[in-house]
């Protein structure tokens, strides 16, 4: 094989690797972004009575932080959310949440970050 034959097909190969990246980009940033809504939808659903679930709008009640304020402390991270769905607390009821609706709640909190 000749040295312009090997070129051409390693520029190929790379052209080729580069669209799936993309690709898988566009596919993971749309699925966070399904899943931020869901998350969305199931605060409202269930966590509005005690939480601010909107952003930028003042709470009803002064019970419970807003998911703003979470999604903005240091510590909040996917893996430390994950972690509080599983626990039980005082102050909150005891909610049996799938791993899913618990992946979606997480990324909508996770979307509101004010970075």
């Amino acid at each position: 094989m000749s040295r312009s034959v090997r070129i051409y097909l390693g520029l190929a190969v790379l052209i080729g690797l580069s669209v799936l990246f993309l690709i898988s980009v566009i596919h993971t940033a749309a699925g966070a972004s399904r899943a931020a809504a869901e998350g969305h939808r199931l605060a409202q659903a269930w966590c509005q009575t005690c939480h601010t679930v909107e952003p930028g709008m003042p709470g009803l009640f002064d019970r419970a932080p807003s998911f703003q304020a979470i999604a903005d402390r240091n510590g909040t991270t996917a893996l430390s959310l994950k972690v509080f769905w599983k626990t039980s607390h005082q102050t909150m009821p005891n909610l049996v949440i799938s791993p899913q609706q618990a992946d979606a709640l997480s990324s909508y909190i996770l979307s509101l970050r004010g970075d």
